[in-house]
């Protein structure tokens, strides 16, 4: 090819991917290249792109580049969730039992059988409290006749398969509230809420109590220390499903005083074994066998007698097709599953909606089948996905996630084309001043914070902003996308933040 007839192609895919700027700059166009000429944008990296469904593009700098998109891969995730499940799937947990009935007594095995429900005894709008599921589930046990279970209470994650958690996820993430992983049986989020206060002086351990539920089968190692007055919380809990331990590391400063924190666990089916167990003793259901769970291998482990620890893997547990299904109990829609994801930003749904699409898709949840569902459902939205989008997991907890802001406006794009599911996916995502986004465009017009829906997405160096300003008119052609990331400011939080407040709120006034 001439080089003539290459930089005709050159200009034709530029064009294809997002028109060119006016020769006369936008407001919001002059006032990013003046700041990005200034620290610290100068020496970080930055995208920012803002284009009209009629393709006049407002605001453009570096759209291409792949950038570090933290949590606004959740505005990918699910999008591809309500398109791809529908808004109105559910997921189910279901009771079945193995064995026979007979004179009231199970003689066999309860299994308590995960369908992914992320929202299982969650406490959010929507979902059971964990006394009203178990008061159902033992109702679907009266249902049977059964008033003792002479086996155990297992729990079964089995429907989500693979590892729980994506090997590219930061260690010191994983025992976050935030950095828990999922299977198929979730049980109040996998979360384990410890108090915690400084030690008497620089030096001692920190002081933790009262832990929320008490696993008494989980060994909790407590490495951490108190640290000089201003250096502020940095405690980590380090644990795995490969083992029940867990240990707190890092420092807690003399002056922060007793606070509540918010860790994970990764034995959500065991946790929910052990809590129904003790629901059905308090009322009057006895069960002679120890709360117990199906590992990795398709074996049942369960609590050692003395109450400390676990027990060897025992015998492989029945297959699901095998079992007695008694009932089931279904969660919130997708939909709203969805508008809890992009409201708290909370990882754990997200993770738990992509590894559902991949199950319904391909038959596995593993991260491997996810990331080649994610590329199947971009292409069926008919989202080009050859160059802008290295997309490895559902919630953007990994650094190995890179999309382009060129990328976040043609998915945005596609979406609001997609008159079947658009309104429903605008339904999830927030406006500035809601939960989750308060500060966002603070002492800006209600009149213009009306009209902005977006997700924010943050870590360590990392803030960026993508989502959708409708017009004042009712115009389609005046919908706008944008996507503006930031990666590499990891010093300067407030600055960059008033940057995208700014850049975002001049966007909005182009429509």
């Amino acid at each position: 090819m001439n080089r003539i007839s290459t930089l005709t192609l050159a200009i034709m895919v530029m064009v294809i991917s997002f028109p060119a700027i006016s020769k006369e700059k936008s407001p919001a166009q002059a006032y990013l290249d003046r700041t990005l000429a200034e620290e610290p944008f100068r020496s970080g990296l930055v995208g920012a792109l803002a284009v009209k469904m009629s393709g006049d593009t407002i605001v453009e700098c570096g759209s291409l580049r792949k950038l570090i998109p933290a949590s606004n891969t959740k505005l990918i995730t699910t999008g591809l969730a309500i398109r791809g499940l529908g808004k109105d799937y559910r997921l189910s947990t279901a009771l079945g039992y193995s064995g026979n009935v007979s004179d009231g007594v199970l003689r066999g095995d309860l299994y308590i059988i995960g369908g992914g429900d992320p929202t299982l005894a969650s406490s959010d709008p929507g979902s059971l409290p964990a006394d009203s599921l178990f008061s159902c589930w033992k109702s679907m046990l009266a249902s049977r006749g059964i008033r003792r279970i002479d086996g155990r209470v297992i729990g079964d994650g089995r429907y989500l398969d693979g590892p729980i958690e994506l090997d590219s996820w930061a260690y010191n993430d994983l025992g976050t509230y935030y950095g828990t992983g999922c299977n198929g049986l979730i049980y109040s989020r996998n979360i384990l809420k410890v108090n915690v206060a400084p030690g008497n002086a620089e030096g001692s351990p920190v002081r933790v109590s009262n832990f929320r539920p008490n696993l008494t089968w989980l060994e909790f190692r407590n490495n951490s220390v108190t640290s000089a007055p201003g250096t502020g919380d940095e405690l980590y809990l380090f644990n795995t499903d490969l083992a029940p331990v867990s240990e707190l590391r890092g420092s807690y400063a003399l002056d922060e005083g007793q606070d509540t924190e918010e860790f994970s666990h990764k034995f959500g089916p065991l946790a929910c074994s052990c809590a129904f167990t003790d629901y059905l003793g308090k009322h009057g259901v006895k069960v002679d066998g120890e709360p117990s769970y199906i590992d990795s291998y398709g074996k049942i482990v369960s609590i050692d007698r003395s109450g400390r620890g676990l027990g060897r893997p025992e015998g492989a547990a029945r297959s699901v097709p095998d079992l007695h299904i008694i009932g089931d109990t279904e969660s919130m829609t997708v939909r709203e599953i969805a508008r809890i994801i992009n409201s708290r930003s909370d990882n754990l749904y997200a993770e738990t909606l992509l590894r559902i699409l991949s199950k319904e898709r391909t038959g596995s949840a593993s991260y491997d089948s996810c990331k080649v569902v994610i590329m199947r459902e971009l292409a069926s939205l008919r989202v080009d996905t050859s160059t802008g989008v290295r997309m490895v997991d559902g919630s953007g907890l990994s650094r190995h996630d890179n999309i382009s802001p060129d990328f976040f406006c043609r998915f945005l794009r596609s979406m609001y084309l997609d008159s079947g599911c658009f309104w429903d996916y605008l339904s999830t995502i927030n406006r500035p001043g809601a939960p989750g986004m308060r500060s966002s465009l603070a002492g800006k017009p209600e009149a213009v914070r009306s009209r902005i829906r977006m997700k924010s997405g943050s870590m360590d160096g990392v803030l960026c902003y993508s989502g959708y300003v409708m017009p004042v008119s009712d115009k389609k052609e005046d919908v706008i996308v944008f996507s503006i990331m930031t990666n590499n400011c990891p010093d300067a939080e407030a600055q960059v933040k008033a940057f995208v407040n700014e850049l975002i709120y001049l966007i909005a006034n182009e429509n």
